[in-house]
């Protein structure tokens, strides 16, 4: 899933980021409201995670901007402030969630996790097709009982096509989806991480669930 960070603090943002990274989340940071609002204005994130007092623009701005643009993305206000009066705030402003600094890594993780499994209707941490299950609470992968080994971006590229299992996927969406704004690789990427994904997937199995639409891109679904 590809997030936007929003947090002027650079040290915690550094931190933040490389968590994130390490977690399988493509990332694009930012150290003031006023250049999230700038990105957000051409770029789809799964989610945001924006700090409230931020130069330039804060967290509430910044908020405004995404919902009055139309977009449901879900958000989490991260934030030193404590009060009660300031989570209602923050919450009645169209925030998802609050978490107080400090935080706990693993706490955020898992907000982000209950932030998009509503956002994409899951009702909890696995994803089913066919023999194949991901557990994004353990960041697991099986395919009929047997864990798979998956480098980061082969578990993002899964996951994000488990999450639109049965619909077609263009290359630029899934490059912009699973990939940051700082990426510089080939042309082919899309094409070498789903040859990489369909060598530990489907290879050897007679039911295959990843394929090619020509002209259009790649679906994941179970066919008969």
């Amino acid at each position: 899933m590809r997030i936007l960070l929003a947090e002027d603090e650079r040290d915690l943002n550094r931190i933040i980021t490389k968590k994130l990274t390490s977690a399988g989340y493509s990332v694009d940071s930012f150290f003031d409201g006023e250049e999230a609002i700038q990105v957000l204005s051409y770029t789809e994130y799964d989610a945001l995670i924006l700090d409230i007092m931020m130069p330039k623009a804060d967290g509430y701005a910044v908020l405004r901007a995404v919902r009055d643009a139309g977009k449901t993305t879900p958000v989490l206000f991260l934030t030193a402030r404590d009060a009660v009066a300031d989570r209602v705030k923050g919450l009645d402003s169209g925030a998802n969630d609050y978490l107080v600094k400090p935080f706990s890594f693993e706490e955020l993780l898992a907000r982000i996790r209950a932030m998009t499994r509503t956002s994409f209707g899951v009702k909890d941490s696995l994803l089913t097709i066919a023999d194949i299950t991901l557990d994004s609470a353990a960041q697991t992968v099986r395919r009929a009982g047997r864990e798979l080994t998956l480098s980061a971006k082969e578990y993002a590229l899964l996951e994000y096509l488990m999450h639109n299992q049965g619909i077609i996927l263009s290359r630029e969406k899934i490059e912009n989806h699973i990939w940051n704004l700082d990426y510089e690789g080939g042309t082919n990427v899309v094409d070498v991480y789903i040859s990489y994904l369909r060598k530990k997937i489907d290879e050897g199995r007679e039911k295959k669930l990843i394929h090619t639409v020509r002209g259009r891109g790649y679906v994941l679904r179970e066919e008969p």
